[in-house]
């Protein structure tokens, strides 16, 4: 329980200031004139980079323990915030450009082994699969999402109050804070094993984790080709204020946290930790598939309000998401073998990220083709292969065996 609640809390440290540099990124460069194709751009390496982040990430903290791990993440992250921070306005625009999305990238890779490592010392502090794993996975991980959320406003203000520099800078600060913590508090040896030695026995996970990875890509594809771009640039350009926009998008992302952790009083439980979870899996997919192609045909129709209406539509939108992203953060844990939980989860992630890069490079350029009812039918395309893919999987332990 002590170094559940240690992980935890670096964790929460590490996404606030994630969620604020989201937020400080884009109202920035937006203010200074980048066009939305551009502003995706930006995030592109952020998001690539987790791929082979989550992948290297979930090996090194099998062999090298999550403590360091965590504290590489941390490390990684504070260098990334001081690169930004040395940006010079006198620099042209294709510097500017290659710089941030390369601190972006840095950065990128920060998120991604620490949440690999995080997460996974849940798998060795959570015994039961039926039991605490899928409360304390819940929690983790929607508790986790209302910081992000929660930074996303507090990016807009460090950025209103201190400016872009300044604000870098106090963050990096309070992550030197929260590393000297981790170092000095988690054991060093948490979640050490013997690492796979070859590709085919890293990447020749339980059939569960393969599917389970194959449907997170088109998951979380379908959120962020309407949230990373789409739906900013469209509130701002019907009329809504920069701290709206940023209000509105912290609102959501808490709101989105709190119903994840409170998935377990959602979900019916089992005693096998899959028999109904898998089934649930399914039906929430399912439901959620409808709520975006439902907001995209009235805005095709000419309905006037769409400004209102869509974001009360998305509220419906993320409460769907969030059962179904928090039933997936469990059931990747279930499947995962208890020695290479890591690897299990770092490849769970990678695809995760995965679908984060097709997201945001699909969210810049649709709206561009299409406003942001080509974002929504996107998101809804998406949704209907993540249903499909659910259907397979494997809803009882004895068919988990490895391939």
């Amino acid at each position: 329980m002590r170094n559940y609640a240690i992980v935890t809390a670096a964790y929460w440290g590490f996404t606030l200031t994630d969620g604020a540099l989201r937020m400080l990124v884009l109202l920035h460069f937006f203010r200074l004139g980048y066009s939305p194709f551009t502003l995706a751009f930006l995030f592109l390496l952020y998001e690539a980079a987790g791929i082979v982040a989550n992948l290297i990430g979930g090996w090194l903290a099998t062999r090298f323990g999550i403590q360091r791990m965590l504290a590489v993440g941390l490390s990684a992250q504070i260098l990334g915030f001081l690169l930004l921070s040395a940006l010079s306005p006198e620099w042209g625009a294709a510097v500017a450009v290659a710089w941030v999305v390369l601190a972006q990238g840095i950065c990128g890779v920060a998120k991604d082994l620490t949440k690999t490592a995080s997460k996974s010392a849940i798998k060795f502090t959570a015994a039961e699969a039926s039991g605490p794993l899928f409360r304390w996975v819940a929690f983790f991980t929607g508790s986790k999402n209302a910081m992000k959320g929660a930074g996303f406003f507090l990016g807009g203000l460090l950025l209103e109050t201190l400016g872009f520099q300044g604000a870098l800078w106090l963050m990096a600060g309070a992550l030197a804070l929260i590393l000297v913590g981790v170092v000095f508090s988690l054991p060093s040896m948490l979640g050490r094993a013997k690492a796979s030695r070859t590709a085919r026995e890293f990447l020749g996970k339980n059939r569960g984790v393969n599917l389970l990875a194959a449907a997170r890509i088109f998951l979380f594809g379908a959120r962020d080709v309407w949230f990373v771009v789409g739906l900013p640039v469209f509130l701002y350009a019907n009329g809504w204020s920069f701290t709206a926009v940023g209000a509105f998008l912290a609102v959501w992302t808490i709101g989105y946290g709190v119903v994840q952790a409170a998935a377990p009083s959602i979900i019916r439980r089992s005693d096998d930790g899959l028999s109904t979870e898998v089934p649930a899996a399914r039906s929430w997919s399912i439901a959620l598939t409808t709520v975006p192609l439902a907001l995209a045909l009235p805005m095709l129709a000419g309905v006037p309000g769409a400004a209102w209406y869509v974001p009360l539509g998305l509220c419906l939108f993320g409460f769907a998401f969030a059962v179904n992203s928090s039933v997936h953060s469990y059931l990747v844990l279930a499947y995962a073998g208890s020695e290479k939980a890591a690897e299990d989860v770092g490849f769970y992630y990678a695809a995760n990220a995965v679908g984060r890069f097709a997201g945001t490079l699909l969210s810049g350029a649709l709206y561009v083709l299409g406003g942001l009812p080509a974002c929504l039918l996107g998101a809804a395309l998406m949704l209907a292969l993540c249903a499909v893919i659910t259907l397979a999987l494997p809803d009882r332990a004895a068919s988990l065996a490895r391939q």
